[in-house]
């Protein structure tokens, strides 16, 4: 079809000069593809070159330790992110030798990698002609085919997945970062570019004037509420904080003890309002600012099984953006 060879030559000129694009390790694949799936380019760009700084290989990853990793991770968000990169590190080294799989099927297979991801890896580190459908991928797709099948729904992955297959160029893994730049730059969600098109004569969806109808998306996800306390109790320039545990949001990265009653009462509490959004879940945070003294401080730190942290060593912890926010930038 007229419209790969056109997107071809556009991306010849156009693509974006980025560090992950300069080598085909499945490594450094990888570990773009995973940052960027929740953060935008330009945001995610500098933590790229940190993360993959401290841990260039996949060996030093998984020898590294889960605080050792959280940390890294902070300020990207969506922690479960970076707990399956460490697992697969481990999982890779330990029981593939250290051979990252080239092969679609097998690194689907990994902890923490789906379609999008596995695809984009098989074509790039492995030349395998796979189509990487992601949101921009769906939006391109959508208005060339001028199609009106809802892209949340898994059949309209499967259509565009078995569409597309087929006609996959000689260098897929070029063309799988045409069609992520083209619909990032050019096919954008809201007012498409489409005078700066290189594909309008090929786009349906333009033709027909619907460019800005598509893709179609029915949105049937409820956000519900959730309320929580914490209790942020210092002296001097010492606080307390917990690990939170493995079978909750946010596991494994660290947070204030939650408020109790049996705390007592504090006259003069400096509450903080918090809202956070998650992808299912609006949480209503409190923070209770409590300065309390010596004795007291220790008994409390007892009774919850709290850390005592010098507030000097905080960057060494991973915490929640919400408790990131308050204690760098309040």
């Amino acid at each position: 079809m007229n419209f790969i060879s056109l997107l071809q030559k556009w991306y010849k000129i156009n693509k974006r000069l980025l560090p992950w694009r300069e080598t085909l390790s499945p490594y450094n694949i990888w570990i773009s593809e995973i940052i960027f799936q929740q953060t935008r380019i330009n945001q995610g760009y500098r933590y790229y070159l940190d993360f993959t700084n401290r841990f260039p290989t996949i060996e030093i990853l998984a020898k590294a330790s889960e605080d050792e990793v959280l940390s890294s991770w902070q300020g990207l968000g969506y922690y479960s992110r970076a707990h399956n990169l460490h697992f697969t590190a481990k999982y890779v080294v330990d029981k593939l030798n250290g051979i990252f799989p080239n092969s679609y099927q097998e690194i689907i297979k990994l902890k923490g990698i789906g379609k999008y991801t596995a695809a984009a890896i098989a074509s790039i580190s492995f030349n395998e002609k796979i189509p990487a459908i992601d949101g921009n991928a769906f939006r391109v797709y959508s208005r060339i085919f001028n199609s009106e099948k809802d892209i949340s729904k898994s059949s309209t992955f499967k259509y565009f997945f078995d569409l597309i297959k087929p006609i996959m160029p000689d260098n897929p893994g070029d063309f799988n970062q045409a069609i992520m730049d083209f619909g990032s730059l050019v096919c954008i969600p809201l007012n498409p570019k489409c005078n700066q098109c290189v594909i309008k004569d090929e786009c349906l969806a333009y033709k027909n004037n619907l460019q800005n109808d598509l893709p179609i998306k029915s949105s049937a996800i409820k956000i519900k509420e959730e309320k929580i306390h914490y209790a942020y109790f210092y002296h001097n320039n010492y606080i307390l904080i917990k690990k939170r545990d493995n079978n909750s949001i946010w596991k494994g990265l660290y947070e204030f003890p939650l408020y109790e009653k049996e705390f007592g009462n504090y006259n003069n509490l400096h509450n903080h309002q918090i809202k956070h959004k998650l992808t299912h879940k609006l949480l209503l945070i409190t923070i209770s600012e409590i300065k309390i003294d010596e004795a007291e401080f220790y008994k409390i730190a007892s009774k919850t099984k709290a850390i005592i942290l010098n507030k000097n060593n905080l960057k060494s912890y991973a915490f929640p953006k919400p408790m990131e926010n308050f204690l760098f930038y309040n």
